[in-house]
């Protein structure tokens, strides 16, 4: 994403606004931000990317729908009250559930929005002209991301929002406190996950000089995780676990289990389906005194908060640590024309 001439002259009269200690102009850093949020709007990458999550949106909530009597109807299930949540849920195997989808596009609705972010301005030429200005270098780090995040935050609050008026048009209910508490962490995690990949794909614009060498590492990592990693830990972890422990045993499942648990689709799995199926009370396997006695019932929100507080903090620990590396890498980067 290059910076426009207009862009270019709004960002150089606010740094002269700046000098002269102007309260009404913007700053140069909300001029950036804003920028940065324009560039990303109208790109075509962006537009892609927003209608294919659209398109699955909507065609996850087409089978929930078909599919949301027959799942209320059975008097066995805990989770028949969440009546919107089965909005996000419910699926006849078709197609899968809206939540799993996004574990899949949400890193490449990250990847699209980051992978250029630094080293296509420094192909154009454009990046040595905005540090030649009196503005601090960390500002178009900083800005690169807020404009970013902003987008998405935008995006899939308003994605959500319209799920949860098409669901009171349709069923004629209304969400309840705990539905609405459910659904907003939803969202929350979403943001946090395509951050990680965002942050992740930034820093590969840093490190690399061409922007498609940049975008073909993010995707060799998100393929990496989403493919390979699950593979090559049941592989080695049964080899391993064989010549230790019984390959049955409670323990093996732990240990192959912790295993899996580090890659970020996977703890964005276990965080949405936590959040959205009040039902389930455990994301490791469980032993027989555990499970004995146990009646299958839904959880609170503050329950289910807990469970997947490991998940969370550490997509939020993965995203902070991408920044902070891009961060340091941008600010020792030497600049040249």
């Amino acid at each position: 994403m290059k910076l426009t001439t207009i862009w270019h002259n709004r960002i150089f009269e606010a740094l002269k606004d700046n000098t002269q200690t102007s309260a009404t102009s913007p700053s140069p850093f909300v001029v950036m931000v804003q920028k940065e949020i324009s560039d990303h709007i109208k790109s075509w990458r962006f537009i892609v990317l927003l209608l294919m999550i659209l398109l699955t949106c909507f065609g996850s909530l087409y089978i929930s729908i078909a599919n949301l009597p027959q799942a209320l109807a059975n008097t066995n299930d805990p989770n028949r009250d969440f009546v919107f949540l089965k909005l996000l849920t419910a699926s006849d195997g078709t197609l899968p559930p809206f939540h799993i989808l996004l574990g899949f596009l949400g890193p490449l609705l990250g990847i699209g929005m980051g992978f250029d972010a630094i080293n296509s301005e420094q192909n154009n030429g454009t990046l040595i002209r905005i540090m030649a200005q009196p503005v601090p270098r960390d500002y178009l780090i900083n800005a690169k991301f807020t404009g970013a995040i902003a987008v998405v935050t935008l995006m899939f609050t308003i994605l959500n929002l319209l799920l949860v008026g098409l669901g009171m048009i349709i069923t004629g209910l209304s969400p309840t406190f705990e539905e609405a508490l459910r659904i907003a962490g939803f969202v929350f995690v979403c943001i946090v996950y395509v951050a990680f990949w965002l942050n992740l794909s930034i820093l590969f614009s840093i490190k690399f000089r061409r922007a498609s060498t940049s975008a073909l590492t993010a995707m060799a990592v998100w393929l990496f995780f989403t493919v390979f990693y699950q593979i090559i830990i049941g592989i080695s972890s049964r080899a391993f676990a064989a010549l230790t422990v019984p390959k049955g045993s409670y323990i093996f499942q732990k240990f192959l289990i912790s295993l899996i648990d580090i890659a970020p689709s996977k703890l964005f799995t276990d965080a949405t389906s936590t959040l959205l199926i009040p039902s389930i009370r455990s994301l490791g396997p469980l032993s027989m005194r555990q499970m004995q006695g146990a009646i299958p019932s839904s959880l609170s929100f503050t329950d289910s908060l807990m469970i997947i507080w490991p998940q969370l903090t550490g997509l939020i620990a993965a995203s902070i640590l991408c920044f902070a590396i891009s961060y340091y890498l941008f600010m020792r980067k030497e600049i040249r024309s």
